[in-house]
This record gives structure tokens, C-alpha cells and sequence, in this order.
């Protein structure tokens, strides 16, 4: 199963995703980390989509091997989100803008997610882990 933790930078993905990835004990890709790897911080429209197809890539290779995983990226764009193509998609909506202007500009709300979080405490981290168990 391929679960997408999306959202502005600074709304919690990554703080969420680790406390997940505890709760399922599964892979975890954090985009930041996948960048930093590739080299790659082009944030154009092309490298944003280049990005899309390797988080794809790798939630694809645990997904055919039986296990699930977490992603966690911004994943602005309807297109960006129909590459990755997550199985099961929380959408963090805890604040209103991020540092980063330009993905503000172009992050398109998703209008469809299985579950959205506009508040920290929202839902324990267990909890969650259980209605994904429940899918």
C-alpha cells in the first residue's frame, strides 16, 4: 500500500510520517532526503515532476514487494499527485502559507484524500495507523 502524507512545507508531513512509520513498521520516503540523494533541488515545473516520478518509483518497489510505505512531499499539483498515485492520502492542512512562496502559489488543494488534518492534535498517530490498517 502507498500512503501519500502531503501538504505545505512546515505543515507537519514529516513529523506525522516518522511517528507512522513506528505505528506500521513500514518504509518511509521523505522527499527532502530523496532530493538530497539525487542531487536534485530543482523546483520547476519539470523537476517537480521528475521528483513525483521518483517518490512513484520507490513507493512502486515496496508496494510490489508486499509492504507498505509512506511518502511524505508537498505534492502540489493534481498532476503531481495522479503520477505518484497513492493508494491512501492524508492531506496535512494545518497552516495557510509556508516560507516558500512560489510552491503557495502553485499548491492546489486536493479534492481527493482519504483523510485530512487541519489541526495538530487532531488525531493520535495511532489512530490514524488504524483507519489505514482498516483500508
Amino acid at each position: 500500500m502507498k500512503i501519500l502524507v502531503m501538504g505545505l512545507s512546515g505543515s507537519g508531513k514529516t513529523f506525522l510520517s516518522k511517528l507512522l512509520q513506528k505505528e506500521l513498521s513500514c518504509a518511509w520516503y521523505n522527499a527532502d532526503n530523496l532530493r538530497e540523494m539525487a542531487n536534485d533541488w530543482d523546483f520547476s515545473e519539470e523537476g517537480r515532476r521528475r521528483q513525483s516520478f521518483r517518490m512513484k518509483a520507490l513507493a512502486d518497489f515496496e508496494k510490489q514487494n508486499g509492504r507498505k510505505v509512506i511518502c511524505d512531499f508537498i505534492c502540489p499539483t493534481k498532476e503531481a499527485r495522479k503520477i505518484f498515485d497513492a493508494d491512501y492520502c492524508i492531506w496535512m492542512d494545518t497552516i495557510e502559507e509556508s516560507n516558500y512562496k512560489d510552491t503557495d502559489k502553485i499548491f492546489e488543494e486536493p479534492k481527493n484524500f482519504n483523510l485530512k488534518i487541519s489541526k495538530w492534535n487532531q488525531y493520535s498517530p495511532k489512530e490514524i495507523a488504524n483507519l489505514i490498517k482498516d483500508v
